[in-house]
């Protein structure tokens, strides 16, 4: 088993940040999915609990709204209870290139519409201006991929600081993978594209969270950080929020067509 016939369009939404991003997803999500005719939801959590890390709580609430996929990143483990559900729950992932020692997994493949076709996803973590994180995440991509069956589609949330390390993922994948959708920065660029090869790109799909903050914090604790070296403890900011994702439609072969992206505010 494959994709369907018809092809495949992916939603993905960026980092769902704190209680803000969390009522944004709950308010937008079926209306865009609807719009879009969308097949197969991908969100990225890493922030979804008070903005570091999620909850059981928190991802079983996001799969019934109908996400399909939950990926994570640097955060993933800041909320202790979330460990034992890692392990329990496949949907959830966490980056692949983690020590096998780590609890969860960081890919899967998944069916789309009730057994209609597959798609996989592989979650994977950087290295630049990034917590060390254990394996390269090329070496490892190289990896997951000899596993997931022929036909198969395959999305890539890489989760990454630098925007060079991120349009070098895509390159080095363009071909072998549908798309490469950067996450972790929370600011959705402009430079949606489909590779020669076929995979899509975005560097970041930006954040679904606080619009009135610095990337989902609020800006006063941030710029007391910046005048003054001190410690500063940093929460999450409140008001009106910003919807952020990208859509990918997926063609016959696994190649994409297009893809674009999405911007709701509220």
């Amino acid at each position: 088993m494959s994709m369907p016939s018809k092809g495949l369009k992916v939603l993905f939404v960026g980092d769902v940040f704190a209680s803000t991003g969390r009522r944004l997803l709950e308010r937008f999500l079926g209306g865009v999915r609807q719009e879009h005719s969308i097949d197969f939801i991908v969100a990225n959590a890493e922030n979804a609990a008070g903005g570091r890390g999620v909850t059981p709580e928190i991802a079983k609430h996001f799969f019934s709204m109908g996400v399909d996929v939950l990926t994570t990143g640097n955060h993933v483990f800041d909320q202790k209870e979330i460990l034992p559900f890692l392990e329990e729950e496949p949907r959830l992932l966490r980056p692949a290139n983690f020590s096998p020692r780590t609890p969860g997994r960081g890919h899967g493949c998944f069916c789309v519409n009730g057994g209609e076709g597959m798609v996989a996803v592989i979650n994977l973590q950087g290295r630049v201006y990034m917590p060390p994180s254990g394996d390269c995440p090329f070496a490892r991509a190289d990896e997951i991929l000899k596993d997931i069956p022929e036909g198969v589609p395959v999305v890539v949330d890489f989760h990454a600081e630098a925007t060079s390390e991120k349009r070098a993922m895509a390159c080095y994948l363009d071909g072998r993978v549908s798309a490469l959708v950067g996450t972790h920065t929370h600011v959705q660029t402009a430079d949606a594209t489909v590779l020669p090869k076929g995979a899509a790109f975005i560097t970041d799909s930006g954040m679904t969270g606080p619009k009135e903050s610095v990337i989902g914090m609020r800006a006063d604790r941030v710029i007391e950080k910046f005048l003054t070296g001190m410690p500063a403890k940093f929460e999450p900011a409140d008001g009106p929020g910003i919807f952020c994702a990208v859509v990918i439609d997926i063609g016959q072969g696994g190649r994409a067509n297009r893809i674009f992206t999405v911007r709701l505010e509220e």
